[in-house]
């Protein structure tokens, strides 16, 4: 069996009806009928994507490393990842190995999770790849995860971007960084994630939702560092300091910056690495007046997170999924990520872009993330009662 790419929901149920899995066969055509008229199209996908594995059929739209390959020399990834250096990877460690690589990709990690969930040991996939330690640690919750068991991943990445119990590791990790107008902003005004609380920037920060787990993260670091009472007082703070209501990306806090909307941001550093590697006028402007600055270099450390991978539990190509793991680590592959994502390696040894180089050697944080994220559940409380939305 070949695993295809299927996004779950809309795209989902117009690609398994057009496809030759329900197209090609007259029994399929009438359970998909019977179930299209009974199942919402999002649970749909799940459900006949679990009978996959007894089908000879192929459905929606295929993205596959390399040629032909016999069902053996496969490796099939869940991935909630969107980046073009994805394929490139993908296609060297076929080239290398010999090993296809078939990618069914979900924009949002919970949607991977719950299918896995539903597939059962059937489930096909061999790894799972996302963004951000709060979404490893709900895959690892699940059980969904088997022991890596590889030198590759503790010889070379640090204890503290991997999980304590060798079922996930990170591929490359970014920074939660603070953006500020310097042209309103002095230099050392703010040093925390803690200032951000302080009354005196009151209608001047700019975030985006607390729903996102980019913020879940942060403030489950923050109470870590400082327990929860004081990680609520702070969450308050910033609450009462917005400068709007927390919407859009990233990238959009920035361009908030420069457009005056306000003055400070939380945003992870590869967007700013982004913008200051652009070559239009308008990111250069963007980031004209906008200073970086990695927080709490004075004690713990600026928070970071990761994007990592799993090795699924019941994996049917484990071999080939372990060589896949291994190859995402190997120095072409890191050097392939912090160069097109201006993040930084998981590798110790491997040079981050220029861009990020630049940033100089700030002090992270080196708390275990697999620690961090058990108290994401507390964080999301927290943030739910200080009206952060």
């Amino acid at each position: 069996m070949i695993l295809n790419v299927v996004k779950v929901g809309e795209e989902s149920f117009s690609s398994l009806r057009k496809g030759s899995f329900v197209q090609q066969n007259p029994t399929h055509r009438r359970l998909f009928a019977v179930l299209s008229r009974a199942l919402p199209s999002v649970f749909l996908g799940a459900v006949v994507s679990a009978l996959l594995p007894f089908s000879s059929g192929a459905y929606g739209q295929t993205q596959a490393a390399g040629g032909q390959a016999s069902e053996s020399a496969v490796v099939n990834v869940y991935s909630s990842r969107h980046y073009d250096v994805d394929k490139e990877i993908n296609d060297a460690f076929t080239k290398a190995t010999g090993i296809r690589v078939n990618v069914v990709s979900v924009k949002e990690a919970a949607q991977l999770v719950e299918r896995m969930k539903a597939e059962g040991k059937r489930s096909p996939a061999d790894v799972l790849m996302t963004v951000d330690v709060g979404n490893l640690q709900v895959a690892k919750s699940a059980g969904l995860f088997g022991k890596l068991k590889s030198s590759t991943v503790t010889d070379g990445v640090p204890a503290h971007l991997r999980d304590s119990d060798d079922e996930w590791t990170a591929v490359s990790f970014r920074a939660r960084v603070i953006a500020y107008d310097k042209s309103k902003i002095k230099e050392g005004e703010i040093t925390s994630y803690e200032d951000l609380a302080d009354p005196k920037w009151k209608g001047r920060v700019l975030v985006r939702s607390s729903n996102h787990v980019y913020n879940q993260s942060l403030a489950a670091s923050l109470v870590t560092a400082l327990g929860e009472e004081k990680t609520e007082s702070w969450a308050r703070g910033v609450t009462q300091n917005l400068a709007r209501k927390p919407e859009g990306g990233d990238t959009d806090q920035l361009k908030a910056i420069a457009a005056g909307r306000g003055q400070i941001a939380v945003v992870n550093s590869y967007y700013a690495g982004r913008l200051l590697a652009s070559n239009t006028d308008e990111d250069k402007k963007t980031m004209q007046n906008i200073a970086l600055l990695f927080p709490n270099q004075g004690d713990r450390g600026t928070h970071v997170n990761v994007s990592g991978v799993g090795l699924v539990k019941n994996a049917p190509h484990a071999a080939a999924a372990r060589k896949y793991i291994d190859f995402w680590l190997s120095k072409e592959s890191q050097s392939k990520i912090a160069n097109a994502m201006f993040e930084f390696p998981a590798v110790v040894g491997v040079e981050p872009a220029p861009v990020v180089k630049a940033f100089g050697s700030p002090k992270f944080d080196t708390v275990p993330l697999s620690k961090v994220a058990a108290n994401s559940p507390t964080a999301i409380r927290i943030l739910d009662k200080a009206g952060w939305r």
